[in-house]
């Protein structure tokens, strides 16, 4: 009897063992899955008075190049984005980017991802414009993701490559005089139109370590949050540059008086290059 009392209660403790290793099991990451209605409404309908509390934010101003206008056969004003899944700045940059086009236009086919779980801020969570569409009446957006996030025979995997143009764009503007010798080539690269361009994440990736898409969608409504202050801060610094290029439209969005405000700063930005 007294063996047998013995075994039931190791049996009982293996099970409350086997219970808790379950309850601290984390979900399977979603990666892949198409972003959740709550985490694209945060993204898309951000309301204006949480764009003027953060104003500026936390967000790096990019570099001024004030060349023609870049334009699709359309007419469109033409915003390229390069950058590949397994790089945790274009991770932080994507949310803003997202953040800031759904201002001007509309996003569809959006997928979950995140940087490479073996690289500086690992696994952060974002975005992938990998078979995603972008739709608007004054912008085209160009976006290429260059390599996956998971390594294979110890190397990203290529995803999409890059076309004349674009690998152009990267020879020009992501070289000096408009970023820094030891930065050239580097990733994320954003050109708005041959007016801005940004080499490398406007704010901190570090903020969004350790959260969930869900948990940093839900803090861009805290305009005191570090998140809210990177991401919507960027999200406006980013508008007041495409702004620049649409002749202010639209009137809701460029209007506003931090994106004007932003924009009086973006056109005293001398050009990368100019003599003083």
């Amino acid at each position: 009897m007294v063996a047998i009392a013995a075994a039931v209660i190791v049996l009982l403790l293996a099970g409350l063992v086997a219970a808790r290793l379950l309850t601290n099991m984390s979900p399977a990451t979603p990666v892949g899955q198409p972003v959740p209605p709550s985490v694209m409404r945060a993204l898309t309908s951000v309301p204006s008075a949480d764009f003027e509390a953060v104003g500026r934010g936390t967000s790096n101003l990019p570099t001024a190049i004030r060349q023609p206008l870049a334009r699709t056969a359309d007419g469109r004003l033409l915003v390229t984005y390069i950058g590949a899944e397994y790089c945790p700045f274009c991770a932080a940059e994507r949310w803003p980017l997202i953040v800031a086009l759904s201002r001007f236009g509309q996003f569809s086919g959006l997928q979950l991802s995140q940087s490479a779980a073996d690289d500086v801020y690992p696994s952060t969570p974002t975005f992938t414009f990998v078979g995603a569409a972008y739709t608007s009446q004054l912008i085209t957006f160009d976006a290429v993701e260059t390599a996956g996030n998971v390594r294979q025979n110890g190397r990203y995997p290529p995803l999409q490559a890059l076309n004349p143009r674009q690998e152009q764009l990267l020879r020009t503007y992501d070289a000096p005089p408009y970023v820094p010798t030891n930065s050239a080539g580097a990733i994320p690269f954003l050109d708005v139109s041959n007016l801005y361009s940004v080499t490398g994440a406007s704010f901190d990736p570090g903020v969004l370590q350790g959260r969930s898409w869900e948990t940093i969608a839900a803090t861009l409504t805290q305009s005191d949050s570090p998140q809210a202050g990177a991401i919507l801060g960027t999200a406006n610094v980013l508008s007041a540059a495409i702004c620049q290029a649409t002749d202010s439209q639209p009137a809701e969005v460029c209007g506003s008086p931090t994106v004007q405000a932003l924009s009086q700063t973006l056109s005293q930005l001398p050009a990368a290059g100019a003599r003083p």
